[in-house]
């Protein structure tokens, strides 16, 4: 956990394995540590969740990298935040301009178009099952949690069924820490959305890129190509890969807590709030993204100076928002941080909320006596990059 110089090192492969306790340690020493992150790189990482809700609507903590560009390229850490190739984002950008972006993509990504998705959603979660149910045994990363938000952000931005494993294997690659392997994935989702897009100019469907085209092409203010394209890349890599692990990471704990399992599949209609709980518990994104300070500023009566980074804990900033952190799907209006908190809160947050809550009654209703095919097996998790959740989920079942 610590170099030689007493460096506090994260995101290794060790740190992520054991990710809780770490956290708790660091939360026992302090709210915020200068820490050094797997790609070497040093930053500010905030453990507390009233500190991440400070440092996430900070408007001195910048999400453009572009002002710092010469240090990011020096370090490394250019390959994702400068020079992937994939244009403007709203990830990416500050007011006025994020302002500007959020805008436009809002009067795409509408609640009924997310609400829209409700049948074939819940139709894609019973044909998922059906095709292992008889095995009375699968790896649900596999088989459930992993295809299904990928089918449903293809369904809604319109991805052809075809390519849409290569979508998975480039995102989750993309999703990895910095590294010549992630930034080749992110140019093969650059290149794959650039030739949809032009596709989706020609001949449009009724789907979210269409969407994003008309509002390019017909509003005087407007997505200019890089914004639609960087748009697009977005929202294909975080809308599966967030989702993936909301549903992983859930399952997980309930397969930890069968009890609260069995209180489910008695009541039903509780699963939306306990989607909020397990999103406090063990939310799908570990860190955040870096911020960078636009000027010196002090956090926590800490002095950080221009150009450094801070990064909020997610994975620490649930537990650290109630005592009583252990899991609770009866727990009233549970506090977290996982879509983020201020001006970039997650726009695609209602869909996955909606996408969670109708995978987990469908699978709690399908498979009652779901439980590890292997108790006593370590858990594994996701070794690289900001994302937290598990790499496989080996179960059994009776088979149907």
């Amino acid at each position: 956990m610590t170099t030689r110089d007493g460096t506090i090192l994260v995101g290794t492969p060790e740190f992520k394995a054991d990710a809780h306790a770490r956290y708790a340690e660091l939360r026992r020493q302090g709210p915020l540590h200068r820490v050094r992150s797997a790609d070497g790189s040093t930053t500010w990482l905030v453990v507390d969740y009233e500190l991440g809700r400070q440092a996430l609507a900070h408007p001195k903590l910048s999400k453009n990298p572009e002002p710092f560009a010469k240090g990011l390229r020096a370090s490394g850490r250019h390959i994702l935040l400068a020079g992937s190739g994939f244009g403007g984002n709203m990830l990416m950008a500050d007011p006025p301009e994020h302002t500007r972006l959020r805008r436009l993509v809002s009067r795409a990504f509408t609640a009924g178009a997310v609400e829209r998705l409700a049948p074939r959603i819940e139709r894609l979660a019973h044909e998922l099952i059906d095709a292992f149910a008889s095995a009375g045994a699968a790896d649900l990363v596999v088989s459930f949690t992993g295809p299904l938000p990928m089918a449903v952000i293809c369904e809604l931005l319109g991805v052809p069924e075809q390519h849409r494993d290569d979508l998975q294997r480039w995102t989750r690659q993309g999703m990895g820490n910095p590294s010549a392997g992630q930034r080749n994935a992110l140019l093969a989702l650059n290149s794959y959305l650039q030739r949809l897009l032009a596709m989706k100019r020609r001949v449009p469907a009724d789907d979210l890129l269409s969407e994003l085209i008309r509002v390019h092409d017909d509003d005087q203010d407007r997505l200019s190509e890089a914004e639609l394209l960087g748009t697009a890349v977005i929202l294909v890599a975080a809308g599966h890969e967030t989702t993936v692990n909301l549903l992983g990471n859930a399952v997980t704990a309930l397969l930890d807590h069968p009890d609260q399992a069995a209180y489910l599949r008695a009541h039903p209609e509780r699963i939306p709030n306990a989607v909020e709980e397990f999103l406090r518990f063990d939310p799908p994104v570990e860190i955040t993204p870096a911020r960078f300070a636009t000027e010196d500023l002090a956090l926590a009566g800490q002095l950080i100076r221009r150009g450094e980074t801070v990064t909020v804990a997610l994975t620490s900033a649930g537990r650290a928002a109630d005592p009583a952190d252990g899991l609770d799907v009866t727990r009233s209006e549970p506090r977290h941080l996982a879509f983020g908190h201020g001006i970039h809160y997650c726009l695609g947050a209602p869909l996955a909320r909606f996408e969670g809550a109708i995978a987990l009654r469908v699978l709690l209703d399908r498979l009652p006596d779901l439980s590890w095919a292997d108790p006593s097996a370590e858990r594994r998790w996701l070794p690289a990059g900001i994302s937290r959740g598990p790499v496989a989920l080996p179960v059994r079942f009776t088979a149907a």
